[in-house]
């Protein structure tokens, strides 16, 4: 299955923001009850927390659903992410069952099922407490300095004082991570020497 492929299908469902916004929300009113295999593990989960990086990025469920659906800001961020090999996708997997449930629910159960085959070997998987929130979580757990979300209660001045206090990390939106993102200066202040410049197809096999 190729992501093209998935993106033909994605845009079928004429999805907007404000769509993925609500049904995300709505799943976290009423959570579901059965999480077998999504409590946070992960067959390859890391047993020690990685360092904190801003080489290591988590993007919101609402935003991995948003790269689907709809494309746009959210789609700009992730391309810039996933073209170069030195950055890592940090997730758990309550992470990936939020945007997948929000995908089945918006767009249809196998589109869902196939994008999670996808991604799946796309991310660096991360474990928290069942209940934590999943993105926040993650970048706590994984190192991630950098949180993409469309929740605006979360990118408040508020909201990122209080994760601040446990982790070191900026939470924006993909619109405002596009604006700020340079990686050449990323790339001198993580890796050293020289940036050659995007070094991987972002939506190529190797992803």
């Amino acid at each position: 299955m190729s992501w093209a492929t998935l993106f033909e299908r994605g845009a079928e469902s004429d999805v907007s923001v404000d769509d993925v916004r609500a049904a995300l929300a709505a799943r976290r009113d009423d959570p579901p009850t059965d999480t077998a295999g999504d409590d946070g593990g992960g067959a390859d989960t890391p047993d020690a927390e990685p360092d904190p990086s801003p080489a290591r990025i988590v993007a919101g469920a609402d935003v991995l659903a948003a790269d689907l659906l709809v494309g746009g800001p959210a789609r700009k961020a992730l391309d810039s992410i996933w073209a170069h090999s030195w950055l890592t996708l940090v997730a758990s997997d309550p992470l990936l069952a939020d945007a997948e449930a929000v995908v089945a629910d918006l767009a249809d159960p196998a589109l869902a099922a196939d994008w999670r085959q996808e991604v799946e070997g796309l991310r660096e998987p991360v474990g928290h407490p069942a209940g934590d929130h999943p993105g926040l979580a993650s970048a706590l757990r994984g190192g991630g300095m950098h949180v993409l979300t469309l929740d605006d209660g979360l990118q408040s001045a508020t909201a990122g004082a209080a994760v601040r206090g446990h982790v070191e990390t900026s939470i924006r939106s993909p619109q405002a991570f596009a604006a700020v993102f340079d990686a050449e200066s990323l790339y001198e202040a993580v890796e050293g020497g020289e940036y050659a410049g995007p070094d991987r197809d972002p939506r190529g096999g190797d992803r």
